[in-house]
């Protein structure tokens, strides 16, 4: 049996992890891996974490399991940080996932029990994963222009003039802030026009909204998400807390689905509780446990905006010292699109030749579509990849 399986095309970020661990150079630089990292290289714990898990650990007296749909409380906790007050809470079905990648694939899953023949729209560029998991799935994928490498913005004409093929019952996959890899992100009047293109063609909107708090702050970040929400008839949100609770390993997402109208709703939180069942009966409950602490004890929640405000300025520190270093050395400012981007990422809007280049002569490494991870940069890197992006002619 082993022997008729194919060979499995190699994942482009593992291959440049292990380029990394095997350079040889001290001052070489990790742009690539997409995990939060502070000045130091590391990928703390929060506090607000450490402390709800060490309740947790003083007071949870069973590992019994919790429901296929995952605990309650993280469903009404993740449902109004997202959400808010866009739309009530008896109109989001919801399910605990596996983190983020999680909660995609059950969201998928669930499109195709609704319609074997949905198509889905994505950006141009989009997180390579949603394109693996819809080719896995063998959904139709229809892609949308987005990023204009010449400005480093949205290019947000190209974008709705190709939302103008969408029918009833397309899906339109968006990002919900800090978009992975460009960093650039529609504004709130572009969302606007989005949500009257889909109500106008019939699409259902799905939102992917993993960095919440990364980029212009915890409302702010999930406005796009409540506008969408609230106007849309039926709406899509996968939402992760691996970035903004720093619980990587803990694999902490949630899959809501927000209908106005009751029956939809209910169809819905049955066929999710159905496909957890069908995938991994009950979802992973220690970083839901822990997240759900934090949101629902005032001093902890406190702690851990206060904590995630910090990480969020750094980054955006960080990008204006890039920006700003750039703008010095090249007597231009071309590259001033960098502080606007938002979140861990920005896409250079470069070659992948150059980009290897980087690497070679440099040693930096990013991914070869030229995006990188601010957050791999600090005050002593930023000038060093500032001097490497223009000796290679970016």
């Amino acid at each position: 049996m082993f022997n008729a399986l194919s060979q499995q095309p190699v994942d482009k970020i593992m291959q440049l992890m292990h380029m990394f661990r095997e350079d040889p150079r001290e001052d070489k630089i990790d742009l690539g891996v997409g995990v939060y990292k502070n000045a130091e290289g590391v990928t703390p714990v929060m506090r607000a974490v450490k402390a709800a898990e060490k309740t947790l650990w003083q007071e949870q007296d069973t590992k019994a399991y919790v429901g296929l749909a995952g605990d309650p409380a993280f469903a009404d906790a993740m449902a109004s940080l997202v959400l808010g007050d866009a739309v009530p809470r008896d109109r989001v079905a919801a399910v605990a996932t596996p983190g983020g990648t999680g909660a995609v694939r059950q969201a998928f899953e669930l499109m195709l029990m609704a319609n074997p023949g949905v198509r889905v729209f994505v950006s141009d560029p989009t997180w390579p994963n949603h394109i693996g998991i819809l080719n896995y799935l063998g959904i139709e994928i229809v892609t949308y222009r987005y990023f204009d490498g010449e400005t480093g913005a949205v290019d947000f004409a190209g974008m709705m003039e190709d939302l103008r093929q969408l029918r009833a019952g397309d899906v339109v996959l968006l990002h919900g802030c800090c978009h992975n890899p460009t960093g650039a992100n529609l504004t709130l009047p572009e969302w606007r026009q989005v949500i009257e293109r889909l109500n106008a063609t019939g699409a259902v909107p799905m939102i992917d909204i993993a960095y919440q708090g990364f980029g212009d702050g915890l409302d702010a970040d999930a406005a796009p998400t409540r506008l969408v929400a609230e106007f849309c008839p039926e709406t899509l949100i996968a939402a992760s807390c691996s970035k903004n609770f720093g619980v990587y390993r803990e694999r902490t997402g949630i899959l809501m689905a927000v209908a106005h109208e009751p029956a939809p709703k209910a169809l819905a939180q049955e066929n999710l509780t159905s496909l957890n069942r069908m995938n991994y009966s009950f979802p992973p409950d220690h970083g839901a446990r822990v997240v759900t602490m934090i949101l629902t004890d005032d001093a902890l929640r406190a702690d851990w905006m206060a904590e995630l405000e910090d990480t969020r300025l750094g980054m955006l520190r960080l990008r204006e010292a890039l920006a700003g270093e750039l703008q010095k050395l090249s007597g231009s400012d071309r590259f001033g699109f960098l502080a606007q981007h938002r979140g861990m990422f920005s896409l250079l809007g470069t070659t992948p030749d150059l980009v290897e280049r980087l690497r070679a002569e440099h040693g930096i490494y990013m991914i070869g579509d030229s995006r990188m991870n601010i957050a791999g940069l600090n005050d002593r890197t930023v000038p060093i990849l500032a001097r490497a992006i223009l000796a290679v002619g970016i």
